[in-house]
């Protein structure tokens, strides 16, 4: 029986591992930009290298989520559908050929009506459901950021919305991409974004208000990164205001939280702010029962 694991979230840009016992407390952290596109396919080795600069050996087993699942990853898993409970994630484990004590978590699909996918937030969901969250809105705001509606412990819907991607390409290659490049936080600036967002207007359009309130003057260029956040953020909440009345649990790093949670008082939403890695360490404690 094993006393130890390490789980791994293993996303497209970025990295993070925790050895963990079995009461799901954290012996090791490590947190790298060793992705899925920064490894050029050599998942073995990456991960051998990440055992030696934690220590461990390669007798503890690894549980590993999100991209690395993924037909880019390591190897593809193939998703469950969203009639599958969150709790039993660690009955569904992939093993990786070749890997022994090596698992992926398959991610889900949801096919009724719109279709969507997640791969990695299902881990993050667990460990909220085993942290007591109940019925309600969970928001996973991110590169690509979902809303998860949970009832009985299933994702009965998601929605993502490509806020973090679509502000990176912005900024790095758009017209308003000088615009963005300078310039603090401007709490301002990013209230009148959710404001903007809240007239509806299609979102080119509304982005390329960005571009005319600055040459025109009626904006400071130093304030146009902030306001394009507010803007993306706030359409998430523009959508989900015909669905979402009740009080919603953000998943997300202290920074990407705050900005959410203000999002959410401006739009009078009760949000509650939970720490991603609480809930990802209690999922790990999950998973021993399958190893």
């Amino acid at each position: 029986m094993h006393t130890q694991l390490i789980g791994i979230d293993w996303g497209t840009s970025n990295r993070r591992a925790y050895l963990v016992g079995r009461d799901g407390k954290c012996l090791a952290h490590h947190a790298d930009d060793q992705g899925m596109l920064a490894v050029n396919g050599d998942f073995a080795g990456s991960l051998a290298a990440l055992r030696a600069s934690m220590g461990v050996s390669d007798a503890i087993p690894v549980v590993m989520s999100g991209m690395v699942g993924s037909a880019s990853g390591w190897q593809e898993v193939p998703y469950l559908d969203t009639s599958v409970p969150l709790t039993a994630l660690p009955a569904h484990l992939v093993p990786v050929t070749g890997q022994a004590g090596c698992f992926i978590v398959p991610g889900y699909c949801t096919r009724d009506g719109a279709v969507d996918v997640m791969r990695g937030e299902e881990t993050q969901l667990l460990g909220a459901v085993g942290c007591g969250l109940g019925d309600g809105w969970v928001v996973l705001p991110g590169t690509h950021s979902k809303w998860v509606y949970l009832r009985g412990g299933r994702i009965d819907q998601l929605v993502t919305y490509m806020t973090g991607e679509l502000f990176a390409m912005l900024a790095g290659a758009s017209t308003l991409a000088a615009l963005m490049a300078d310039g603090p936080d401007d709490d301002t600036a990013f209230a009148a974004g959710l404001q903007e967002a809240r007239r509806g207007r299609p979102l080119s359009n509304a982005l390329f208000g960005v571009r005319a309130r600055v040459v025109s003057k009626t904006m400071a260029a130093a304030q146009a990164r902030s306001f394009v956040s507010g803007l993306l953020i706030g359409t998430e909440f523009v959508a989900a205001q015909g669905h979402a009345d009740s009080a919603i649990d953000i998943i997300a790093s202290s920074a990407l939280s705050a900005r959410y949670q203000s999002a959410a008082a401006h739009y009078g939403m009760p949000a509650r702010a939970r720490d991603p890695d609480e809930v990802y360490l209690a999922a790990l404690a999950h998973f021993f029962e399958r190893l």
